[in-house]
């Protein structure tokens, strides 16, 4: 029973390679086509997130993948296209955004979040430096061994 299961499951998972939809209407030009797919690399799937609309199954990709095609078809140049989406979409649309007032938070909040880190690491360090004692003098040490032979005793 356990080896037809697994017949059954290899089975199963060699058919799954069929499962990833290709797009029907691709562009006849192979040079416009590579050039269409460079340019969707660079576009991210709104329903997705983070995935390009080459990568992504999602209808919504399936309909961008559409329009870039056909842009490339009116003749746009690959800029025209980014600047089309964006247009439409916004700059969330681009997998890699521009650098620009709008998103100086997205580029550099890696650096400022590393910077907290730092600041934080330095003042536990500071704070272990002040709380270390000066070593016990010969009375208090005596002022203990007095008190442990007290506890000791009983």
């Amino acid at each position: 029973m356990n080896k037809i299961m697994i017949v059954i499951f290899w089975l199963l998972m060699g058919t799954s390679a069929f499962a990833v939809g290709v797009d029907e209407k691709r562009l006849s030009d192979p040079a416009e086509e590579a050039r269409a797919q460079e340019i969707m690399k660079q576009l991210r799937c709104l329903v997705c997130q983070n995935q390009s609309i080459v990568d992504s199954d999602a209808g919504l990709a399936k309909d961008i993948r559409i329009i870039v095609r056909e842009r490339i078809l009116a003749g746009d140049t690959d800029q025209q296209v980014l600047t089309f989406m964006t247009e439409r979409y916004g700059d969330w649309v681009l997998l890699k955004p521009p650098f620009d007032g709008a998103t100086i938070i997205l580029w550099l909040s890696p650096l400022l979040l590393l910077g907290v880190g730092f600041i934080i690491i330095i003042r536990n360090q500071r704070n272990r430096k002040m709380a270390t004692s000066a070593p016990l003098s010969d009375e208090e040490q005596k002022r203990i061994a007095q008190l442990l032979n007290e506890n000791g005793d009983n």
